[in-house]
């Protein structure tokens, strides 16, 4: 599996690409290439054009969870695609995601989720959301709802969001993320880890069936956490002890920080590349 690195808060020095406060992953397993969110703007398309990424020949589009900065980079997407891509059925690109990411958040009076209904999206592209865990190939998986065991973790809303017309504070059950079992262990693809970074971890293990995490990458969801949440997440990933971590995102200086004292913690940056077997 090869994973870019197409959208992030920062950017790698000696490569003049864009960067916004967003996520975006460009994903080569197999013959699948993916998208793992689309940030919120065009940024993402932009990226891609200069590191010769055709979007046109995306697979599938992945959502790891239904806020704006993850989500909203679908209009220019579908503004960028040959209008078979989305006219013709067959030709389609597919979207999987939590059925709960296409429901309405709001914060402080301001929508912060999907701008789309699923019915509309539907028109567009092959939507396939799914609550339990879906086998990408014989060596990704896309995990669905969380499992969340730990008390330290998801502990306040973000917002509220509206299922069936009735609002409610919004703990973030459509957060999900991605698996890749290499040969030297486990690798975690995350976009914000609203559902906790540890929750992920344990909960891909048991669906994988395997111990050994070799990497990390992506959201952490570590912005001004509470000491509680910060010492326990740092207890967690040093008895984990990973090769290493490639933290993003909403992962503040402080956090990171923080992290490097118990694991190995790398630069991250729109335009790195990671190669997993």
């Amino acid at each position: 599996m090869r994973l870019t690195v197409v959208v992030d808060n920062n950017t790698l020095i000696g490569e003049n690409y864009c960067g916004e406060p967003g996520l975006s992953f460009y994903i080569e397993e197999n013959d699948m290439k993916i998208l793992f969110d689309v940030g919120y703007s065009d940024v993402f398309i932009r990226n891609a054009y200069k590191m010769g990424i055709d979007v046109n020949d995306v697979n599938l589009v992945i959502l790891s969870h239904g806020h704006l900065d993850h989500t909203w980079g679908l209009t220019y997407l579908l503004e960028n695609l040959k209008l078979s891509k989305y006219q013709d059925a067959d030709q389609r690109i597919d979207i999987l995601a939590h059925p709960l990411a296409f429901c309405a958040k709001m914060d402080q009076g301001e929508p912060i989720g999907f701008i789309y209904s699923e019915a509309l999206i539907s028109k567009c592209f092959n939507v396939k959301s799914s609550q339990t865990p879906v086998w990408i190939s014989e060596k990704l998986c896309y995990l669905g709802q969380i499992e969340r065991t730990n008390d330290f973790e998801n502990k306040k809303p973000i917002g509220t969001t509206f299922t069936d017309g009735i609002e409610q504070d919004d703990y973030l059950l459509d957060d999900t993320a991605l698996v890749y079992k290499s040969e030297n262990g486990l690798v975690i693809i995350t976009g914000c880890s609203h559902s906790g970074i540890c929750n992920i971890v344990e909960y891909a293990k048991k669906i994988c069936q395997e111990e050994k995490v070799v990497d990390i990458i992506g959201g952490f969801h570590l912005l001004s956490p509470s000491a509680e949440q910060l010492e326990y997440t740092l207890e967690y990933l040093k008895n984990l002890n990973p090769e290493e971590v490639h933290a993003c995102h909403c992962t503040d200086l402080y956090s990171k920080i923080a992290l490097s004292r118990a694991v190995t913690v790398k630069e991250v940056g729109v335009g790195l590349t990671l190669e997993y077997k």
